[in-house]
Formats: structure tokens, sequence, C-alpha cells
């Protein structure tokens, strides 16, 4: 369970003492039921990690509504959109094992996080993460409900695939964005679970071969 469920959970608890002391215990239900919703939301369930190379893993749990081609900074990359609705878990974690390489907040609108303008307008934290040759891109994205984004790590910082890394508060949106060349196992209406459920596989020998290969290349110069 994330931390986030005692500060809200207990807080509606103690209020919903204090009402049934001065009042009645009938009146203290709806805040024992709020309090109940907080529990359940903020819960952080375990998952079996994929451990074959190349698996680009769901950052987030919640339905595809997205997949499509995109140019991101002149170079042609695959998208995939996952909305998370109020019932969903909000953990999120890492696609891939690598190196954080930039994470930067956006500040921006709440525009619902199904409307395909949330993507670009819409508060956002973008990570960046550089590891088995390929960069790969995710944006937690705030959504209607959503008013905060938690992301506990820093660039410099190792992740392993699946590692829990972040936190969107209530309904939200995760976009991943990575290279054009991997296979998609996905498709849009799918329900996806994070860090269990593979989205792409990369091309990771591809990718280590162009490296080693520009690696030597420098070597030479």
């Amino acid at each position: 369970m994330v931390r986030d469920a005692y500060y809200y959970g207990f807080a509606l608890l103690v209020a919903a003492a204090l009402i049934a002391w001065f009042t009645s215990p009938l009146w203290a239900l709806p805040a024992v039921l709020l309090a109940a919703f907080f529990f359940w939301f903020f819960r952080d369930p375990d998952r079996v990690i994929p451990n074959e190379p190349g698996a680009l893993v769901s950052p987030a749990d919640g339905k595809i509504t997205a997949v499509m081609p995109i140019t991101d900074n002149g170079a042609s990359r695959l998208r995939i959109s996952i909305f998370l609705n109020v019932f969903d878990v909000h953990v999120n974690r890492s696609p891939i094992q690598g190196i954080i390489g930039e994470v930067r907040y956006q500040k921006g609108k709440f525009v619902n996080a199904m409307n395909a303008v949330s993507a670009a307008q819409n508060e956002q934290n973008v990570v960046t993460v550089e590891g088995e040759g390929q960069t790969v891109v995710f944006k937690q994205i705030a959504g209607l409900l959503a008013r905060r984004i938690v992301f506990n790590k820093k660039v410099g910082d190792q992740v392993e695939r699946g590692q829990r890394v972040g936190l969107i508060k209530f309904g939200s949106r995760v976009d991943v964005l990575f290279d054009s060349a991997a296979a998609v196992a996905v498709k849009v209406g799918d329900r996806v679970k994070g860090g269990s459920s593979v989205l792409a596989h990369l091309n990771v020998e591809r990718s280590l071969v162009a490296g080693s290969a520009a690696q030597a290349q420098r070597g030479t110069l």
C-alpha cells in the first residue's frame, strides 16, 4: 500500500470518530466509507516482471487508448497511450531497465485524460530512460481529477524493468514513446497491468550492434 493511503485514510477515520462522538455513528459512516476507498485506491500489488530481453512493460495499469506513429524531436517513434480511471492501480513503473537520463516537469492544463490534446497541454512529468541500447520516454500526465504527480527517482538513477518509480493520484494518463522498429504487442482497447504487461518488444540486438559499431568508429578517430 502506498503511504498516501495512511495520510488520507487515517485522517478520515479520526474525523469519523469525532463525528460519531459528538453526533451519531450513523453520521460518521460516509467518512468511514471514504477512508476505506482511499485504503483501496492506494493499493500497491506485487507484479511478476517479464525477464526476456527487449520487453517493454507497461508503466501503468489501465486501458490502451492509442497506438500510433509520431514524430518526436525529428525522430520517428511509436506512442502508446494508457488511460487510468479512478478504479485502476495508480502506481507507476519503469518500462525498461536502464538509467534515468532526463526528468522534465511541464506545467499545464487539467483536460480530461481521454482527450487527445491532454498529451501536449496537460500538466505532466516527462521521463527518459536509457538502457539496452534503447531510449524510452514515458509521460505521467495529469487528468481531470489528478492534481498531483509523484516521481521518486532523479537523473542518473539506475532502474530495473517494472520497478516502482512514482504515482499519479486519481484519474490520469501515461504515454510511452519508443523505437518505431519495435514489435507492438497490444492494441487499442486492451487492458494492461503496470510492470507485468508487455507493450512491445524492442529490437535490442540491432540497437546493441549499432551502439558497438558507433563506439568502435569513435575509437578509430
